[in-house]
């Protein structure tokens, strides 16, 4: 483990030097590398942070290249892993400004994308750690509204343990839905060309639309090598090999 972590260590150097020299091309390459190396023996989670920075000098990398839906891609994947990536968040939108579609989806509340907005603030380790504490807190506080004989003190306990609970089951919530997401992984990347999207799984299928490289689809069902993508209000079947899950 010790000699893989310090191979690692080097290779990171040696593709961040390539970047600096502007040999994109031998970075992006060299970055793969170290993901596809240390995801068999390290986790991701315990990691979130580096593996953020790394998917994000991929991100660069790429875009540097011309390469806008990998580019889109990894900067996705790093904000995943720390969604209070400002720098990934910025070159996210400025690649995706660069792609031909700007599907937007209407049938989005207000509302429903404040608390996409909200679970996104922290990881799923993040969330865990704050929910635990809460609860922690709460079960303190209701041990002196139990126990105390002042009244202010049964009071304030009783308040704080009452917000702590709801928060801690808030934060709890969160942590489920991302778990749910990163499980499922039902958000990809168009990565290939101009795909026209079916009305069947088949190729024979009528065309319903189209949609171009670097656009961001929602899985909902898989048959063989097809799926089926939700795309702004716009739903159809396309084939697994012209998308890459985040």
């Amino acid at each position: 483990m010790k000699l893989l972590f310090i191979f690692l260590t080097t290779l990171f150097a040696q593709a961040n030097a390539n970047y600096a020299e502007g040999n994109y091309a031998e970075a992006a390459e060299q970055y793969e590398q170290i993901i596809a190396s240390s995801s068999d023996s390290l986790s991701h989670n315990m990691l979130s942070s580096d593996y953020a920075v790394l998917y994000y000098n991929l991100g660069n990398a790429y875009f540097k290249q011309g390469e806008l839906s990998q580019s889109i891609l990894a900067y996705e994947r790093a904000l995943r892993l720390k969604p209070t990536m400002k720098d990934a968040k910025h070159n996210l939108q400025f690649a995706q400004s660069r792609i031909v579609d700007n599907i937007q989806d209407t049938q989005s509340f207000f509302l429903s994308s404040w608390l996409k907005a909200v679970r996104n603030v922290l990881n799923q380790q993040a969330w865990i750690i704050l929910s635990i504490s809460l609860f922690v807190l709460a079960l303190v506080g209701f041990f002196f509204f139990a126990f105390s004989r002042m009244i202010w003190l049964r009071k304030t306990a009783f308040y704080t343990s009452l917000v702590a609970l709801l928060i801690s089951i808030c934060a709890c919530a969160n942590a489920g839905s991302l778990h749910k997401r990163d499980t499922q992984r039902a958000e990809a990347i168009i990565t290939q060309g101009i795909v026209n999207a079916k009305a069947s799984p088949d190729r024979s299928g009528t065309d319903l639309f189209t949609i171009h490289e670097g656009t961001k689809v929602r899985i909902t069902d898989v048959i063989g090598d097809w799926c089926c993508i939700h795309v702004g209000n716009n739903i159809g079947w396309m084939p697994l090999a012209h998308l890459e899950r985040i």
